[in-house]
Formats: structure tokens, sequence, C-alpha cells
């Protein structure tokens, strides 16, 4: 069966040189999909997953190579005190919480990596009609693209959005809006690569 949504490869050289020998951290990794990807590649993976059903998926579909962690990742991530790493991958699984939490989350990857590190991640964009772009929202404003779909609360970004969440601290060298087809119907993505750069933020 063909992949359907073959978004990764492209980045691979990019991930491998800022990993270098360390794991890339992959935050969502639900049920190993971009894990098995990375593995296949040669790079160590530290993936985090909060539901237990996806990550039993992950370990049978990547049994060696990558060290999965079922938790919430706004909680402590496995890695030694004081440890960075030199690539973070966040494919759609960053767009789940309120404006304030996503932000406390950009900062910490933001902290987590080292200064020659990559960010690479997905994100939900207000095209995505198909898949819950529209509301009700889950804030009271519309504004905020943040909506209640399937009971779940998801947030879609426009680019404006995007370049604000990654405002502070953040180069952001490239930005794309992409049609993914692995779903039963087309699902409209940002797909974003940056570097930290120094950060005005307290605490970051």
């Amino acid at each position: 069966m063909s992949d359907t949504d073959p978004w990764l490869p492209r980045w691979l050289p990019l991930l491998r040189e800022c990993a270098d020998d360390g794991p890339v951290l992959e935050l969502g990794c639900a049920a190993g999909r971009d894990t098995a990807t990375l593995v296949e590649a040669g790079l160590r993976v530290v993936a985090i997953e909060l539901s237990s059903d996806a990550l039993t998926q992950a370990r049978e579909r990547v049994p060696t190579g990558a060290e999965f962690h079922c938790g919430d990742f706004r909680a402590a991530w496995p890695l030694a005190e004081g440890a960075m790493v030199g690539a973070v991958l966040a494919s759609l699984s960053l767009h789940y919480f309120a404006w304030d939490e996503t932000l406390a989350l950009v900062r910490r990857i933001h902290r987590a990596l080292q200064p020659d590190g990559v960010l690479l991640c997905r994100l939900n964009s207000v095209n995505d009609l198909h898949h819950g772009a529209r509301g009700p929202s889950a804030s009271g404003r519309d504004e905020d693209f943040f909506y209640v779909v399937d009971g779940i609360s998801k947030r879609f970004f426009d680019r404006a959005a995007v370049e604000r969440l990654f405002a502070d601290g953040w180069a952001l060298q490239h930005l794309e809006e992409v049609r993914v087809l692995r779903y039963d119907e087309p699902k409209v993505a940002w797909e974003a690569v940056l570097r930290p750069t120094p950060s005005s933020a307290t605490g970051s």
C-alpha cells in the first residue's frame, strides 16, 4: 500500500543533521507512523503519546529504535535534567490547547532545543473544513479559531496565527499550507520549520 501522506522524507536530512547522535523528541507520536519513518532513516526517537491504545500500535510498528512514553506532553518530558535535543517533531499535535498553553509548550520546546536545533511541526489550517475548522468555538471567541470537534477542542491557524505563535525566539525558515490525503477527507495543514533564536519571553 502506498504512503498517502509522504510528508516527512524531505525533512530527514535536516533532522539527521540537527539530531546528530542524539534523539529526535517526538511530541504526540500517535500510532507511530512518523516514528517508523525516522527509525528507518537511522534516527533514534524519544516519543510521547497520551493514548495508550495508539502507543500500543506504535510499539508494535516500531519494536526497536524508539523509546516510547505514555503521558501528556504538557507534563515533564523524559529527558535527563538539563538535557537538550537537536530536533523536535510535533506533527498535528500542538493544536489541542488554549492559546496560553500552546505558547507555554512552544517556549518549553525552545528551552529544550540546542542553539542550532530545529522544530518541525504541522498545525491545523483554518481551511481544514472537512476536519472541524468551523464552530462552535471552544473559547467563546470565534476569532480564536478554537473549536469543539467531536467533543474535543481543536485550534486552527491562519498564517498570521502561526507567525504570532512563533514570534518570540524563533526564525521561521519554512511555512507552507499543505493538503494531506491520508484521511477519509482531504486535510489542510501548515507545515513549518523553525530554528531557535534568543527569546525575550520571561522564563524562555
